[in-house]
């Protein structure tokens, strides 16, 4: 039986609150979740699984492609080769349960090592989505910033931000933990800072009015501004010791991660609003989201009213 409409929109709506992030192509509909990184694909008629398996993030944890038809034994062989499940509609009932369920107390499965490939972060970031929703109305922002406010401004500013992993540098190497996690980078100003997803709702587009400033920096200038970023983030500090002549001497060293221990995805670009707000004291940023003062780094500040 192939869903209907009302039953594909129940789908999305259940997806959605089990904490996965949705997005619509040509091979069908992907259900993407971060935090234990699995994924989802409801599979559009007529599409050949070898294709739509490429729709699956290569570093999902757990792979399900959900056949609206009769895949065949062809398909579901290679199915098992490429670790893929398969799932029929008459199925989904009894498998939607773990499908939907939240992991309680775990983290994502770590990968065995940092070089494994990352994929865009498509399934986070749907390419249609690149805009943050504003939380805060107007009247929040001048409460936050303090009496006096004269104007109110909401500003959208660029931020490029992709998926990365990191190996901790703390021997032993074989049995350093590796971490997965997301990175930003301010388009206007190079900072970085690590992306927590799970505060943010992306969107299309918001009503006006708002006043959309574009990236100075290319990606390439934003991985480089990533990489400084990460390697100070995750530097640490090692105990060296030493005997010099019948004396222990114990050294404090800086460690940073290796050249193969850091990898960053692809990034992709989004647009984060804040509040600019003018006051007999001057101007104070909020972050249209958490309710943040500044943060939105430094220099972007100074953009044209």
């Amino acid at each position: 039986m192939v869903p209907q409409a009302a039953e594909l929109s129940q789908l999305r709506r259940l997806f959605l609150a089990a904490g996965y992030r949705l997005s619509d192509n040509d091979r069908g509909l992907l259900a993407w979740r971060f935090e234990d990184r699995r994924a989802v694909l409801l599979l559009a008629p007529d599409q050949p699984l070898v294709e739509a398996a490429r729709e699956l993030p290569a570093d999902a944890a757990h792979r399900t492609l959900l056949c609206l038809t009769e895949p065949g034994e062809e398909v579901r062989g290679l199915a098992a080769q490429l670790g893929v499940e398969l799932l029929l509609p008459e199925m989904l009932g009894p498998a939607l349960g773990e499908l939907l369920l939240r992991p309680i107390g775990t983290t994502a499965p770590e990968p065995t090592h940092p070089s494994t490939p990352l994929e865009a972060p498509v399934g986070v970031f749907p390419t249609s989505e690149t805009v943050v929703r504003p939380r805060l109305s107007r009247e929040d922002a001048e409460r936050i910033a303090g009496p006096g406010g004269s104007r109110c401004t909401l500003r959208l500013l660029p931020f490029f931000v992709a998926a990365y992993r990191v190996r901790s540098p703390s021997p032993p190497r074989d049995g350093s933990p590796v971490r997965e996690e997301l990175v930003a980078v301010n388009g206007l100003t190079g900072e970085g800072f690590v992306w927590n997803l799970g505060q943010r709702e992306l969107v299309a587009e918001i009503p006006p009015p708002f006043q959309k400033l574009e990236a100075v920096l290319n990606e390439s200038q934003a991985r480089a501004h990533a990489d400084e970023f990460l390697r100070h983030r995750h530097t640490i500090g090692v105990d060296h010791t030493e005997q010099h002549e019948g004396a222990l001497v114990i050294e404090r060293r800086r460690v940073a991660p290796g050249p193969e221990d850091l990898r960053i995805g692809p990034f992709a670009l989004l647009h984060v609003p804040y509040w600019y707000v003018e006051g007999p004291e001057g101007r104070v940023v909020v972050d249209a989201v958490t309710g943040t003062r500044g943060g939105d780094g430094g220099r972007s500040a100074e953009s044209p009213a």
